[in-house]
């Protein structure tokens, strides 16, 4: 197992590098017994002011360059790196090191499993080629995704995987589920160390 020297750490479709789920697992993170560098980014679609997220091509190649960019800061590989976010932050570094971006994780913030009322619409086609530790959180009353009907789909990943599951919706809005998250994120780490 690689020892992690940093997260990147991305945003859902409707929020910036500045959410305050994300900028709570950074201090968490920063505070931690053994701190790990996190760098919070936005996608192109927000450094350019438009509201529709980037197809799947434009962000996985946004988070290589990033990712790239942030490890040679660090002296490091990006197999040295954690990868993750919320949402569709979460699911892009997940599409990233499933099409063969090295990384010493993911970390997955309510990953959207589906879109809400549409099980059949789902987004785990390429679980099958992730083959990091990787960390789930998701609350348990996700529209975009049941604690079942993850349990079910995770399976397909070979790595090893660490499911949470945590009181609330989507959004993990709110001081106490946005401290849960990201103590729930500093314990995984620590077990990487």
């Amino acid at each position: 197992m690689t020892t992690p020297a940093g997260l990147l750490l991305t945003p859902g479709a409707g929020a910036s590098r500045d959410n305050q789920a994300l900028v709570t697992v950074e201090q968490t993170l920063a505070d931690a017994a053994t701190p790990l560098p996190v760098r919070r980014i936005d996608f192109p679609y927000r450094l350019e002011g438009r509201r529709m997220p980037d197809r799947a091509p434009v962000a996985v190649g946004h988070l290589r360059k990033e990712a790239a960019a942030w490890a040679d800061e660090l002296g490091v590989g990006t197999d040295r790196l954690l990868l993750g976010g919320r949402s569709y932050g979460g699911r892009m570094c997940s599409m990233a090191v499933a099409e063969g971006l090295p990384a010493a994780g993911l970390v997955l913030l309510s990953y959207p499993l589906h879109p809400p009322g549409k099980p059949e619409k789902l987004r785990v086609e390429h679980f099958g080629q992730i083959e990091v530790p990787t960390l789930f959180v998701s609350g348990d009353k996700d529209p975009f995704g049941t604690p079942d009907e993850l349990a079910a789909h995770v399976a397909a990943i070979p790595g090893t995987v660490t499911s949470v599951t945590l009181s609330g919706a989507h959004d993990m809005r709110g001081v106490a589920r946005e401290k849960a998250v990201a103590e729930t994120v500093a314990n995984w780490v620590a077990t990487l160390r």
